[in-house]
């Protein structure tokens, strides 16, 4: 990721978090971007850099939960040859390296309480240690911690350093998950159908039926936009080469009548059917609702190549009741 990352989406709970993050990008100051798992919270951090006034300056990643305690810390800090058993040469580490930039400590929940200690020394001091090092090395990085977790609550419970989630909590930026983006379903969905298509070279991306509408909507997403993306390159995938509409999303990937756990054509007793979906919490009905409905009318007139006759009936409306709705919407039916 070397330049801006695309941000897709046009709900307002999104776009208010965007903005937040593009006012937060000009001051030079730690900050958490927290949110669910695949909401989209590395494309943000991304974001706060490339809108700063380090965006000439390197962007370094660490997953804190990827690394045990002992890799983490000399993979942050770095170490000195002789420093232990197979440091042959001296080695730099990521807050080193990020100096002039921004350093981003993604599941930052994960790190030890010894290693928060030195990050907060870092960014309180702008100095480092490398293992098995003496002297103090000065470094002008700036930390984004990332996390899929209450940092205040585990803060709370001893299991996060107070002291260092102050200091990262000058400003913090939670993701709505998907459920709360009714409006940012149908522009995602019809993203990752059209990447979908051109790495398959397909010459044109498939539609999505009412009824596949249907389904993504109602359906809660758990893994938020990563799920939604696998679902939808899933079913561009099977989708034959002759057809154009996507009639089905298949979002459960496990779903088979051989699904290992189950007996002979019965689900196993831990799982979901694949057609049972909960109808997922939102803070505005009525503006869920709505969103729904203009996904409904856009994606019925682009089927219909914008014919308003076709486009009602593919929704069963009549011409004059689909005609208000576009209004109601403020929809241009030419586009």
């Amino acid at each position: 990721m070397t330049t801006l990352p695309p941000i897709i989406g046009e709900d307002p709970a999104f776009l208010d978090v965007i903005e937040q993050a593009s006012q937060l990008a000009r001051l030079d100051r730690p900050c958490l971007v927290l949110g669910e798992r695949g909401t989209g919270k590395e494309l943000v951090a991304a974001r706060l850099h490339y809108l700063s006034r380090r965006w000439e300056g390197p962007l370094v990643k660490v997953n804190c939960a990827a690394l045990s305690e002992t890799l983490l810390d000399t993979e942050l800090f770095g170490h000195e040859a002789g420093a232990f058993t197979g440091a042959h040469r001296r080695h730099v580490g990521r807050f080193e390296r990020a100096s002039g930039g921004t350093l981003i400590l993604d599941e930052i929940a994960s790190a030890s309480m010894a290693v928060q200690e030195k990050i907060l020394r870092v960014i309180e001091y702008g100095e480092l240690e490398r293992v098995g090092g003496a002297a103090p090395i000065t470094v002008d990085t700036r930390v984004i911690g990332a996390a899929n977790v209450d940092l205040a609550a585990r803060a709370r419970a001893g299991d996060f350093r107070a002291d260092l989630l102050d200091r990262l909590a000058f400003d913090v930026l939670t993701l709505p998950p998907l459920r709360a983006r009714p409006l940012d379903l149908v522009p995602l969905a019809e993203s990752f159908a059209r990447d979908m298509a051109h790495e398959l070279d397909r010459e044109e991306a498939p539609r999505f039926s009412p009824a596949a509408l249907a389904r993504m909507a109602s359906y809660d997403w758990p893994g938020n936009v990563r799920e939604l993306r696998n679902a939808v390159e899933r079913a561009v995938a099977r989708l034959p080469r002759d057809e154009g509409v996507i009639e089905d999303v298949p979002i459960d990937p496990f779903a088979s009548p051989w699904r290992l756990g189950a007996t002979l054509g019965k689900a196993p007793a831990d799982s979901t059917p694949v057609d049972s979906v909960a109808v997922p919490p939102v803070a505005d009905f009525d503006g869920a609702v709505a969103g729904y409905e203009r996904a409904l009318l856009r994606m019925a007139l682009e089927g219909a190549r914008h014919n308003q006759r076709k486009a009602a009936d593919s929704l069963g409306l009549g011409y004059h009741r689909f005609r208000r709705l576009l209004a109601k919407h403020a929809l241009s039916p030419d586009r």
